[in-house]
């Protein structure tokens, strides 16, 4: 097979961003999105708050006591999509050949591509300044011949950087690479593997593949491959997803109901925006509760019919909050989730997949 020209493309903090884009105010000031001083947990930082240690995911609480002077404000998906939307449309521009991974960020391969641009690294810095220039954002791009070490690239050099890994740099690259910066290997393998030893590619590269399985299962075996920068795994433009949802989290809890309805509505026309946007419908409505002391619970219901309008997705969340009973405790966080995911292609009579070759 030839050699595959693979391009990772990550937004700069980008909720975080486009906050400061739009208030000015903001610029150059540590943001968390979510959360609030109270409660919550953040869902972006920005570069002025990461340097403080906050980070997304983190408990808000701990954010503000890390960096006394970080502001918050209110996610606005809504925004965050369409800026999305624009971003893909310039990936597009270049290949159909477009694997999002998140509102933020994607892989292209661009091996062939529309512009019959033969160098990989000129289509991702061009992307680049079309996304500063059409919405005033930064993004960082890895390019390398596969998509393990086009993520590991895109990491290596940011904000708003460039770097490229090619092919007879790769395997001293990995070998050199903590063991904790390895795609797919998050902190609870991390110190697994650190604790038998590991602590860099190099590490990793003197374990049998039996081994690896043995200690790690079948994961075990895509820990081999990527040791010596092996990833056949290809571009895929139609991931399909299995589910879509909403939640908030609240700073003060609620214990009446005609304050989690109000809620319970905005989460379903955000849940629905989504559906329309992938063209998709639902048999499947599941509401979470998580209580003030952090247990929670879902409610489930199944339908024979297709469900896909804001209206609809409410009122049977509505009625999973009342149903067998309605919450018993405050309530910190409610959630709406879709799945069992019908897509519009999937209802096509004679639909039928097709390879070109």
């Amino acid at each position: 097979m030839p050699i595959r020209k693979i391009i990772h493309i990550d937004m700069d903090a980008f909720f975080a961003s486009v906050e400061q884009r739009d208030n000015p105010e903001l610029r150059g000031k540590p943001v968390a999105v979510g959360g609030s001083r109270a409660r919550g947990v953040v869902a972006a930082a920005s570069y002025e708050a990461r340097r403080y240690g906050v980070h997304s995911a983190l408990a808000s609480k701990i954010a503000a006591q890390r960096c006394p002077q970080l502001i918050f404000v209110k996610p606005r998906f809504e925004v965050y999509s369409a800026v999305s939307r624009q971003i893909r449309e310039i990936f597009y521009s270049y290949t159909d050949l477009v694997e999002p991974l998140s509102l933020d960020e994607a892989y292209l391969d661009v091996t062939e591509n529309k512009i019959g641009m033969p160098s990989a690294t000129i289509i991702a810095n061009e992307i680049r300044a079309k996304i500063q220039q059409e919405t005033g954002l930064t993004a960082s791009a890895g390019v390398s011949f596969n998509k393990f070490l086009a993520k590991i690239a895109s990491d290596m050099n940011k904000p708003n950087g460039f770097t490229l890994i090619p092919p007879d740099k790769a395997e001293e690259i990995v070998a050199a690479l903590a063991i904790e910066k390895f795609y797919g290997i998050g902190k609870v393998t991390a110190a697994k593997l650190q604790s038998m030893g590991i602590l860099t590619g190099a590490d990793l590269r003197e374990k049998t593949e039996e081994e690896l399985v043995r200690h790690f299962g079948k994961t075990g075996r895509y820990y081999y491959r990527i040791a010596r920068a092996q990833d056949d795994r290809e571009v895929q433009p139609h991931r399909i997803r299995k589910s879509i949802g909403s939640e908030r989290t609240f700073e003060v809890d609620l214990t009446e109901e005609e304050v989690m309805l109000p809620e319970l509505e905005r989460l379903a026309k955000e849940v629905a925006h989504d559906m329309e946007r992938l063209q998709t419908t639902a048999k499947t409505i599941t509401v979470k509760i998580k209580y003030f002391d952090f247990n929670q619970t879902t409610r489930s219901k199944t339908f024979l019919g297709e469900i896909k309008s804001a209206d609809a997705i409410f009122t049977i969340a509505r009625d999973l909050l009342r149903t067998p009973q309605l919450p018993a405790y405050p309530v910190r966080l409610l959630g709406i989730t879709a799945s069992s995911l019908l897509y519009q292609h999937d209802k096509m009579e004679g639909y039928q997949l097709t390879l070109e070759f």
